[in-house]
C-alpha cells in the first residue's frame, strides 16, 4: 500500500556535526531512513540545517517555512530537545510530527531507532493515534514594550542568578495577585512539560488532554508555597521583584538578564502540535517505560 503522507520531511539534530564516530552515525541513521522513506513511496526531502551540519547530499533541501507551506509529514530524528525545537517551528503550519528517538529519554520521540522500520511502515499508511499538545505563547515586558516575545512546548522558568541568592517574584492569574514568592525559581509547565523541570522540582505529572499548565517554585522559602495546577485559559504573569542577575528561559531559548520590574506575561498560544504515535500508543505506555515503574514487580 502506497503511503498517506507524499511529501516528508526529514529532520535531524541541528546541533550534531558530522565529523566523528557519533556524526558518522548519525549521518548513516539519516540516510537509512532516507532510502526506507523512498522506499514507502514518499517523496523526501531535508530539513536545510540537517543536510548541512550531516554533509548529507544527494536530496532536495528545504527551509522550515519551506516544509510548513509544502510538506504532509516531518519526521524528526533526535531527542526531546531536537522534538521541541522543530514542534515549535512547525505548529503554526498544522504540519504532524513523528519521532524517531536517538536521544536519552524521548518522551515526545518515542520510537526507537533500532524498530522504525516495522513501526513506521503501518504508521505512514495511516495507521497512527493523533496526539496535540497545547503551546504557551510568552512576552517579556519592560516599562510597557515587549522586550521577548517566544513560544514554548515545555515550560517558562525564570530563575535566580548562579551567584546570587534567591529572587523574589510577584505571581499573579488573570490580573489577580497571588503571592510573592522567594524561591530559586519559579516553573510554568505544559502537561508536555509536566515530565522535565517540573518533575524535578516537586511537580505533578499532566496528563496531555488536561487544559491546564502547572506553576512550581524552585526550592521556595516558604515551604507551604506548594505547586498549583492552573486552566491553561489563565494569564499569567511574573513580576521580578528582588534579586540579582535572574533569568528567563523559554524551552531552550534564553533571556539571560531580566531587570526589577520585568513582567513575564504567559498565555496559551492559538497553535498546538500534532503528534503522530503507532497504533495502539498509551501515554502511560510511555510514563511506565522512560520512569521504569513497575520494575521488579512480578
Amino acid at each position: 500500500m502506497k503511503s498517506k503522507f507524499r511529501h516528508v520531511a526529514l529532520i535531524g539534530k541541528y546541533q550534531a556535526l558530522a565529523s566523528g564516530a557519533s556524526g558518522a552515525f548519525s549521518r548513516n541513521a539519516l540516510e537509512d531512513i532516507a532510502y526506507f522513506l523512498r522506499a514507502q513511496g514518499c517523496e523526501l526531502v531535508f530539513e536545510s540545517d540537517t543536510a548541512h551540519n550531516m554533509g548529507i547530499t544527494g536530496y532536495p533541501v528545504m527551509s522550515v517555512p519551506e516544509i510548513g507551506a509544502q510538506c504532509d509529514l516531518g519526521l524528526v530524528v533526535g531527542g526531546d530537545g531536537t522534538m521541541l525545537g522543530i514542534g515549535r517551528q512547525l505548529a503554526h503550519f498544522g504540519v504532524p510530527l513523528i519521532g524517531i528517538n536517538q536521544g536519552r529519554l524521548g518522551f515526545i520521540t518515542d520510537i526507537p531507532f533500532d524498530s522504525y522500520t516495522s513501526t513506521l511502515a503501518p504508521m505512514l499508511r495511516g495507521e497512527f493515534e493523533e496526539d496535540h499538545r497545547s503551546l504557551m505563547h510568552a512576552r517579556v515586558m519592560r516599562d510597557g514594550h515587549c522586550v521577548f516575545d517566544a513560544l514554548a512546548m515545555n515550560d517558562v522558568v525564570v530563575n535566580r542568578g548562579a551567584t546570587s541568592g534567591m529572587v523574589e517574584l510577584r505571581v499573579e492569574v488573570d490580573g489577580h495577585f497571588v503571592a510573592n514568592q522567594r524561591a530559586d525559581g519559579l516553573i510554568i509547565a505544559t502537561p508536555t512539560g509536566s515530565t522535565a523541570y517540573a518533575l524535578s522540582a516537586g511537580g505533578p505529572l499532566l496528563h496531555p488532554s488536561i487544559p491546564g499548565w502547572v506553576l512550581v517554585p524552585i526550592a521556595p522559602h516558604t515551604l507551604s508555597n506548594r505547586p498549583i495546577v492552573l486552566a491553561n485559559v489563565a494569564e499569567i504573569a511574573i513580576e521580578v521583584v528582588a534579586g540579582r542577575d535572574a533569568s528567563a528561559s523559554f524551552d531552550m531559548q534564553s533571556l539571560a538578564s531580566l531587570l526589577h520590574g520585568d513582567r513575564i506575561v504567559v498565555t496559551r498560544s492559538e497553535h498546538h502540535v500534532r503528534f503522530l504515535h503507532p497504533k495502539g500508543w498509551s501515554y502511560f505506555d510511555t510514563l511506565r517505560q522512560k520512569l521504569h515503574w513497575n520494575e521488579g514487580v512480578a
